[in-house]
């Protein structure tokens, strides 16, 4: 198996891992561990990576079935990125309150990027 397909999956495999634990804090922990409204968007953070984990195995099963694409590789990686940016912000927010300026947007501009390219990708394959 070529070592970005391992890659992606085995990030979207400790992603998964990562948003079961933050569920259990959020469930668990107390308000005053959060910053203003940051149950809430600790929520929020954890289902975008849950969906992109099990996007970012989907994107490695679809590479095996047509091949390393530069165009789908170049979707996970960015994906990859995206995801760990955006989600990472929000946490850190969530947790924090301190809000950290471009950086969620960023990520979050990154995880569309990815999905357009994996939509040309797969058209081109």
């Amino acid at each position: 198996m070529p070592t970005v397909i391992r890659f992606l999956m085995s990030l979207a495999a400790f992603a998964a891992l990562i948003g079961v634990i933050a569920g259990a804090f959020v469930a668990h922990l107390p308000d005053h561990f959060f910053g203003t409204g940051g149950r809430d968007m600790a929520r929020q953070a954890i289902q975008m990576e849950m969906w992109h984990a099990l996007a970012l195995l989907a994107i490695g099963v679809i590479m095996m079935q047509v091949g390393c694409r530069w165009l789908v590789s170049l979707a996970g990686c960015t994906m990859a990125a995206g995801m760990c940016i955006f989600c990472g912000a929000v946490y850190f927010t969530a947790f924090t309150g301190v809000h950290l300026g471009a950086v969620a947007p960023t990520g979050g501009s990154l995880l569309m990027l990815s999905w357009l390219l994996l939509a040309v990708g797969i058209i081109r394959s």
